[in-house]
């Protein structure tokens, strides 16, 4: 096949650029997520199909925390200085790229989402994973601009001006049209909030900032747990029922109704979320995202690459959980922050890799994973929600896929943002957490299974990289417990 003359022209600029020190960001986090992106580029990634041949896939978030920060919450002072102030020392340059953007007279309502996008808040999450929407859009429009010829000529206007937003609402065939269809078929986003039926009725203001992002964001759906008291033929009963909403006329418009059984809330409070939810996910794919996590327009680029993962593979039984790296961006914000940053970043990427190769014992830790979603929607979800004994929900996932013949893998070449507790009583109430969940599995039946069916080196592999972790730490603090008190004796002898 001969090149066409746009390849040969941009062969070229890429031969002939010549980098200037001024082109460099100064952005320190813009530098880090363009060497991160080129490095990747290098690794072994599968290739990507056009968009209308790629797996489709769904992301789900249980919402419980703040949505944005509100105008009285970043102006109010706390030990000298409020949440605005404190943003604009951290991000200096950012702040003053806002401003030269927006201008002095910036909106209240601006400013306020300014914030949000640099904190942990539904609002930031939610950005970041519609940034997938966005990719896909652009991916399915340079598809089908390279099918009408596949020459420079066609892409001139460029992907904002291809086509008027009049004009796509005129013509359902333009191209913009069609690039926005195809990236909602294959793409869904669902944000499980239990309490929003709640919060609308009470006049919380978290309700009106959902419908202010469900209205930013047109694609977003919202989930939620409705109860309502009928008559009955002898007295009022409650009645429970799922619903999925989108924004309409700057309105919440429901599009689906589920009849609940009874109370669908009686375990652990997240997977509860997610279990409630997850009905209304679609595609083969289902990623789950937690609230303070973060994505990146240049990885979302990858997605049709990492989704291919689940048609490569080795053996006889294809993957069921796809393991993807995290960033924690949360470390300029303390000395603590920095610390549990690189205990992170060090578990999610040495660790995780050699869990999942050659150990063969990576489970589901949370956050980022892709879980093959018609596998696990037929053998009890994502997680398990049982009160106490599934604290650590997330990794029973990882256990139940395994036990069925799940495989597992781990990849490196894309990554999701991921915020982390930045307080040393945060720390110690997540570690707390983390070693409670795992006493807890040390009950379970999973773990008694699992080592039921392992083979010896892989029994020993998941012992010490779960519940024998913290077993071994108590039989060291209390054998060094035991033996300095000693110690003096023994010299003085």
């Amino acid at each position: 096949m001969t090149p066409s003359f746009g390849q040969v022209k941009r062969l070229y600029l890429l031969l002939t650029v010549k980098e200037k020190a001024m082109d460099i960001p100064t952005n320190l986090e813009a530098r880090r997520r363009i060497s991160f992106f080129a490095t990747s580029l290098f690794m072994d990634i599968p290739s990507a199909p056009k968009v209308r041949n790629m797996l489709s896939f769904s992301v789900m978030t249980p919402y419980m925390e703040e949505v944005k920060f509100s105008h009285e919450e970043l102006h109010s002072s706390q030990d000298g200085a409020s949440i605005l102030s404190y943003m604009q020392k951290i991000y200096p340059d950012e702040w003053k790229n806002f401003l030269e953007r927006l201008g002095p007279k910036a909106s209240n309502e601006e400013i306020q989402y300014w914030a949000s996008f640099r904190g942990q808040t539904l609002s930031r999450t939610v950005r970041g994973m519609m940034y997938y929407r966005e990719a896909l859009k652009l991916q399915a429009f340079l598809d089908r601009a390279s099918n009408l010829g596949g020459e420079m000529v066609h892409l001139k206007p460029g992907y904002a001006g291809i086509d008027g937003e009049q004009n796509k609402r005129n013509n359902p065939q333009s191209l913009s049209a069609q690039s926005d269809a195809l990236a909602d078929m294959k793409f869904t986003y669902v944000v499980s909030c239990q309490n929003f039926g709640a919060q609308k009725s009470s006049g919380d203001p978290h309700a009106q900032d959902i419908l202010d992002l469900m209205i930013r964001y047109p694609s977003l759906r919202v989930a939620y747990i409705e109860e309502k008291e009928v008559n009955s033929a002898d007295n009022r009963q409650k009645v429970y029922s799922s619903v999925l909403v989108k924004a309409d006329n700057n309105l919440d418009q429901e599009i689906y109704r589920i009849k609940l059984p009874g109370p669908p809330i009686i375990g652990e409070g997240k997977p509860e979320n997610q279990n409630h939810a997850i009905i209304f996910t679609r595609g083969d794919a289902l990623q789950t995202i937690d609230m303070n996590q973060d994505n990146y327009l240049e990885e979302a680029y990858k997605m049709r690459n990492v989704l291919q993962e689940f048609r490569r593979h080795q053996g006889d039984n294809p993957p069921t959980i796809l393991g993807l790296r995290e960033h924690i961006f949360t470390g300029s914000v303390s000395s603590l922050a920095g610390f549990m940053s690189y205990q992170e970043t060090s578990f999610v990427t040495i660790g995780q890799r050699f869990l999942a190769n050659p150990l063969r014992v990576r489970f589901h830790y949370g956050h980022p994973d892709l879980f093959d979603r018609v596998f696990h929607l037929t053998r009890g979800g994502v997680s398990k929600a049982s009160k106490t004994i599934n604290l650590s929900e997330d990794v029973f996932a990882g256990f139940n896929s395994t036990l069925r013949r799940g495989y597992v893998t781990y990849n490196e070449y894309i990554q999701v943002g991921k915020g982390r507790d930045v307080g040393l009583n945060q720390i110690s109430k997540f570690e707390a957490k983390v070693a409670n969940g795992n006493s807890e599995q040390s009950l379970s039946r999973d773990i008694y299974r699992l080592g039921q069916r392992f083979d010896f080196f892989r029994m020993l592999s998941c012992y010490f990289t779960t519940v024998g972790f913290y077993f071994n730490s108590l039989v060291d603090i209390n054998i060094w417990g035991l033996y300095l008190p000693l110690w003096p004796a023994i010299l003085g002898s």
